[in-house]
């Protein structure tokens, strides 16, 4: 027994040891932790159960020669605040980090387990894509991984947090998560990277210009959260999983919380400029109306027209939307319309509530969003709306104008509750362009056309652009006191706590991708 127990811990001390010196070396001096390291750090201290540590590749024909323990990624799980989670985490010490069979079979594996058990899995990617050796086995293993991507979607919260390069196919596997997390001048994704760029179109980029974490994080819409060095990464994903739910059979978590719910957002009633064309921040809407001021925005750089996060009330998890006047007005388009329909999308998927704060004045007009499929990715968010089963409240702070007013989780499409500030205006559009339009003819045939108009506006702003028609109909629930809005809302959640509702059944539906 000494003997098997002498040849067992030799064999785990050679797992445990990584890459070469050289390799650890100059990963260290990349500003970059190992890959236990990172599980280290991420997880509850001694808490990682780790699986398949003595697996090693097959591949001998191949010219690999060296047969490392653990193939270049660790897998096991761990918790995080006392909650199971699955993590794997790729080794560039090691090959790489490149992808071959049993690499490969180590996340299959990992990702089977956690979807039994209904848990979220967590990626640390730092690897350099398929394993050139292994040929098209290497190819079919990302297959697996990306498979289980989709069976695991809305079913498990699944993280990727890229921590170095992340080129080629590999990079399908993040996208099909629920949330990309990328390191500042450290993390790179691209399917084809400067040079071949250069070859193919003769375009001069450079690789954080390419495949860096701002260029995804403000230009392409890729990752929804960008972190100044690897272990502030590590800690937003920790602080994330604290709002999701561990699977979809779950509640939003709940947690304690010292902030009274019945606190006053006084300083909400001063919030709206005198003029309703001068913009105001709608992030100091969200935080004054949360938990402690506590906000974990959603794709901060992109799209920022539109405003997404996480926050709670009363404890509870809650997914906030709110459009954002300091940014285009607030408008809708192409690209705000995606951010927040994948918002809406991933809070259904795990039944978190949904607050939408609603100051919109329309659709984004121009050519540009027209060619660019404005009236199909508009229709992403309705559709994304239209079909949430979680509790859903509308708050109108101001503008609610037109079609947009429509798609921002009107009563029309299935809000529970909705609500109006005194300043709400509800109308088809502005009062400006409204009298334009219907009064064109009375206006060209004025003796003063200016004061005439100005007459007119007044008169169609005090007619329609106010919320008590939309109360008087029961498009609005209630007109309410700025300060009471957290109360209100916090009243609404917990009625609707016990909320249920069917979707007819189908295979699934055709949304408009």
């Amino acid at each position: 027994m000494q003997d098997s127990l002498e040849e067992l811990r030799k064999r785990k001390d050679q797992a445990y040891a990584a890459g070469s010196p050289r390799a650890v070396e100059r990963q260290h001096g990349k500003g970059k932790m190992l890959a236990r390291e990172r599980i280290e750090y991420l997880l509850d201290p001694d808490s990682f159960q780790e699986l398949d540590l003595l697996a090693r590749h097959r591949a001998h024909a191949a010219g690999l020669e060296e047969r490392p323990y653990t193939d270049g990624v660790i897998t096991g799980w761990g918790t995080i605040e006392g909650r199971n989670v699955f993590v794997f985490s790729q080794d560039f010490t090691v090959f790489g980090g490149a992808l071959g069979e049993v690499f490969a079979e180590k996340i299959h594996k990992l990702m089977d387990m956690a979807l039994r058990v209904g848990a979220p899995v967590i990626g640390l990617n730092d690897g350099a894509g398929a394993r050139i050796q292994e040929g098209v086995v290497s190819l079919a293993s990302y297959g697996g991984i990306f498979y289980r991507n989709v069976l695991a979607s809305g079913v498990v919260p699944q993280i990727s947090v890229v921590l170095g390069p992340c080129a080629g196919g590999a990079v399908y596997s993040p996208a099909m998560t629920d949330f990309i997390f990328m390191v500042r001048e450290k993390s790179h994704m691209f399917i084809t990277g400067p040079d071949v760029v250069r070859t193919v179109t003769g375009e001069d980029v450079t690789l954080e210009e390419l495949g860096g974490a701002m260029s995804h994080a403000s230009k392409s819409g890729v990752a929804t959260f960008v972190a100044p060095d690897e272990k502030s990464c590590l800690e937003d994903v920790r602080f994330l999983l604290g709002f999701l739910p561990q699977n979809n059979m779950e509640p939003a978590p709940t947690v304690e919380t010292t902030d009274s719910p019945d606190r006053l957002c006084e300083s909400l009633r001063e919030i709206l400029p005198a003029s309703p064309n001068q913009p105001y921040d709608m992030k100091k809407v969200i935080r004054e109306v949360l938990d402690d001021g506590e906000f974990f925005e959603y794709f901060p750089h992109w799209a920022r027209s539109i405003v997404c996060g996480f926050g709670r009330l009363d404890g509870q998890s809650v997914g906030v939307v709110g459009n954002q006047p300091m940014v285009l007005a607030g408008v809708l388009d192409i690209e705000s319309a995606e951010k927040a329909a994948r918002f809406v999308r991933t809070c259904d998927a795990f039944n978190i509530p949904l607050i939408t704060l609603v100051d919109v004045p329309g659709f984004l007009p121009g050519v540009d969003q027209e060619y660019g499929g404005i009236i199909r990715h508009g229709a992403k968010l309705l559709y994304a709306y239209c079909e949430a089963t979680v509790p859903r409240i509308q708050v109108i702070t101001r503008k609610a104008y037109g079609g947009a007013y429509v798609v921002m989780d009107s009563k029309s499409i299935g809000s529970d509750l909705s609500y109006a500030w005194p300043t709400a205006e509800l109308a088809v559009m502005g009062p400006q362009g409204a009298v334009e339009i219907v009064y064109r003819r009375e206006l060209q045939q004025a003796a003063d056309p200016t004061a005439r108009r100005a007459e007119l506006v007044a008169e169609y702003t005090e007619r329609y652009a106010n919320p008590y028609a939309a109360a008087e109909r029961g498009y609005i629930d209630d007109v309410i006191d700025p300060a009471d809005t957290r109360t209100k809302l916090i009243a609404g959640l917990a009625m609707l706590k016990t909320k249920r509702e069917e979707l007819p059944r189908r295979k699934h539906g055709n949304m408009p991708l």
